[in-house]
């Protein structure tokens, strides 16, 4: 089967999931429940295209497919904000019961906090991306036992704000924030677009990539600011999903089987839509809300990312 017809069947499971999303049980009342499903699934799709098409392009990057951007400590770092603003200033707070003045600063200590680490580890122009990896991942370690200690001091009352944020959620989305992470999520992705021929270069490695006239180093860090960007909106948006990004983007290597990055990001990002969109509908229509779809997310992708650490050892 070749690509371009897995792309039309995978296009049509996802208007199919969308369709059975929005219109299934209205019962007449479109006016009040219609709109309401209509952010949910626009929600669904910034932020599953975002997480697939950071993903592809973090792993092209960093050479290793059982990677993700989550290992920056992004995840960690947006938890521990949660979790300091409601421990120092309570959760009656604006930042906690205003989504939008939460999301803005979710978003912009986020993006600051992987700007100021990318300037950091790559301030001398010699640091190896895996240099950059072992730093995300102590950092990610530390943010996280901090968010752990202030979780054991803080209110059980108040923690429970905390535990709503720790799973995404896409059941209470704000409208306006949905569109302000629209504007974002495409004006990001269309400028990193137009690298995104330079990524089948980038795979062949650095030194191939530099002796093909591919300006390796900069494209690296345009690459690593704009899946930061992409990675932040969404946790902002929903909250954080771990392994989302390293299911569908891996699933997406192994169905077109093809180095163009042009389809594996779309690929990806149309996979991202079917699971969400019908994950979402199974959810609520078949265990009625008696889970949460990132609760399922978490479980098959910790599943999935210990079957690809077992094929990779086998394969050493």
């Amino acid at each position: 089967m070749r690509n371009s017809t897995k792309m039309i069947l995978l296009a049509a499971l996802a208007v199919v999931f969308c369709g059975l999303y929005l219109f299934q049980g209205l019962n007449g009342s479109y006016d009040y429940a219609l709109p309401r499903r209509g952010i949910k699934v626009l929600a669904m799709v910034i932020t599953g295209v975002a997480i697939a098409y950071s993903t592809v392009v973090f792993q092209t990057i960093t050479h290793n497919r059982i990677l993700t951007p989550s290992i920056m400590g992004l995840d960690s770092l947006y938890l521990l904000l949660q979790t300091v603003i409601i421990f120092f200033l309570g959760s009656g707070h604006i930042a906690v019961i205003n989504a939008k003045v939460n999301f803005v600063l979710s978003l912009a200590i986020m993006v600051v906090f992987a700007l100021l680490l990318y300037k950091f580890l790559f301030r001398s122009g010699k640091r190896p991306i895996y240099f950059l990896l072992l730093v995300g991942i102590i950092l990610g370690t530390l943010l996280g036992s901090i968010t752990t200690f202030l979780g054991v001091l803080i209110d059980p009352n108040e923690f429970m704000r905390v535990q709503d944020k720790m799973f995404a959620s896409f059941n209470n989305v704000n409208g306006d924030l949905v569109w302000f992470a629209l504007i974002i999520v495409v004006l990001t992705m269309a400028y990193g677009w137009r690298m995104v021929r330079d990524l089948d270069v980038l795979s062949l490695g650095r030194d191939n990539a530099i002796n093909l006239g591919v300006p390796y180093d900069k494209i690296v860090k345009r690459m690593l600011v704009i899946s930061s960007i992409l990675i932040a909106t969404s946790t902002a948006l929903v909250g954080p999903i771990t392994f989302f990004g390293l299911i569908v983007a891996n699933l997406s290597y192994q169905f077109f089987k093809t180095y163009k990055h042009t389809v594996l990001i779309t690929g990806a990002g149309l996979m991202s839509l079917v699971a969400l969109i019908g994950g979402q509908w199974i959810v609520e229509r078949v265990f009625t809300f008696s889970t949460t779809l990132s609760v399922i997310i978490n479980f098959a992708g910790g599943v999935y990312f210990i079957y690809l650490l077992l094929r990779e050892s086998r394969s050493a």
